[in-house]
């Protein structure tokens, strides 16, 4: 057994990362554990979008306009490159849609996205279909590279001390409702808190110590090509996008029961045909997310493949036939599409740290306020209202 630590983070995504290197930044000794030796799951494959404009409380609202300072000067208080930039963010409207009504959906964000017409549309993005879209909403989006962000804060986590260590964390070590650390295998490694930031697989973690979360997970499927000499100027996705309806529908109470086994798919899933080009040239093409209870339940790829360079082709025709690859990652979310952040219920040292549906509009803030919290002697109360406890 490794000598203890005041933070074991569990989990080196974009939130284990975010907030390992926040709480070494307020002087705890940190131990990070991650299962790969390379960048896996959302954070390997997401689109990297930051809608900072997005938020519709007083709770998001903060959050986003913490972020959208945060972003612009990231880099530099990392010490590498995020590849942060704005760009279009081009939302379609279907042929067949009232684009009033679309706008009208959007009317309470803190920067309401603005209806174009089709011409204008096609010149913010050359490359979509006229024939395709009845019009679009177009706003300034920031847009960063999740894995080169993740690996900037990895740089800046061990810069300043925080220790990096391999392994699979298979369970808790714990005594009467109080965490003590982490199993790997056959090691244990002693902390005075652990936070579980492992993404769709902290629901399964934390029930194998008897602890239950209300967390849940889609599968998200896209298709990465190698750099192409096409260029897509804006970032697109569906004005009317259905993932947060899915998300909303397959995790009420009724449903929850069915996410402690394998097996079930509460709701069928969905399309949100949409796409983006990073720095580098290569495209991520998607995206289908599906609602199975089983983290590696088999999917049939060909026929997923297929649906999205269908849908995708009829809204960016020269998208469609580009080489690529199918890939699949887990996503994590809540019931109420804001994250668990806190301490858990009658379990003492353990915290949860997962469940984004808008993550890097507000991780990196809640990162903060997260190591900020650890070191302070009041609470913080935009922190109370995220607590995974709010559910029980």
């Amino acid at each position: 057994m490794t000598q203890s630590v005041d933070w074991i983070v569990v989990g080196a995504g974009i939130t284990g990362a975010a907030i390992a290197y926040e709480l070494v930044r307020q002087g705890c000794s940190v131990l990070r554990l991650e299962q790969h030796a390379t960048l896996q799951g959302s954070s390997r494959y997401g689109y990297g979008g930051i809608a900072y404009w997005a938020g519709t409380t007083d709770l998001t609202r903060q959050l986003c306009a913490e972020a959208r300072a945060m972003h612009p000067i990231l880099s530099d208080e990392l010490e590498a490159d995020t590849q942060f930039r704005e760009l279009d963010l081009v939302l379609t409207i279907a042929a067949d849609t009232d684009p009033r009504a679309i706008a009208q959906s959007y009317a309470d964000v803190v920067v309401p996205p603005r209806l174009v017409s089709v011409e204008e549309a096609c010149d913010l993005e050359p490359l979509l279909n006229p024939a395709a879209i009845t019009g679009a909403l177009t706003v300034k989006h920031g847009h960063l590279h999740l894995g080169k962000t993740v690996d900037a804060y990895t740089h800046a986590f061990t810069r300043l001390g925080g220790q990096v260590q391999m392994g699979q964390v298979t369970g808790l070590l714990h005594q009467a409702r109080k965490v003590t650390g982490v199993i790997c295998g056959q090691e244990s490694f002693p902390g005075a808190n652990v936070v579980v930031c492992a993404g769709a697989m902290s629901r399964a973690l934390l029930q194998s110590a008897g602890i239950s979360v209300r967390q849940y997970f889609t599968h998200a499927e896209l298709i990465e090509t190698p750099p192409v000499d096409i260029k897509l100027r804006s970032l697109i996705m569906p004005a009317a996008a259905q993932r947060f309806k899915l998300e909303a529908t397959s995790s009420t109470v009724e449903l929850d029961p069915l996410w402690d086994e394998p097996g079930h798919e509460p709701i069928p899933p969905i399309l949100d045909a949409g796409a983006i080009q990073l720095l580098d040239g290569t495209l991520r093409i998607g995206q289908v997310s599906r609602t199975l209870t089983d983290p590696n339940a088999a999917i049939d790829k060909v026929a997923s493949e297929r649906a999205m360079r269908t849908q995708v082709g009829e809204i960016l025709p020269a998208l469609k036939d580009l080489p690529g690859t199918w890939h699949h990652c887990l996503i994590a979310f809540s019931r109420d599409s804001l994250p668990l952040v806190g301490s858990i219920a009658e379990v003492e040292n353990v915290y949860l740290f997962s469940g984004f549906s808008n993550p890097l509009a507000i991780v990196p803030p809640l990162a903060r306020r997260f190591a900020q919290a650890a070191i302070a002697t009041t609470e913080d109360p935009l922190l109370a209202q995220l607590s995974p406890n709010r559910f029980i």
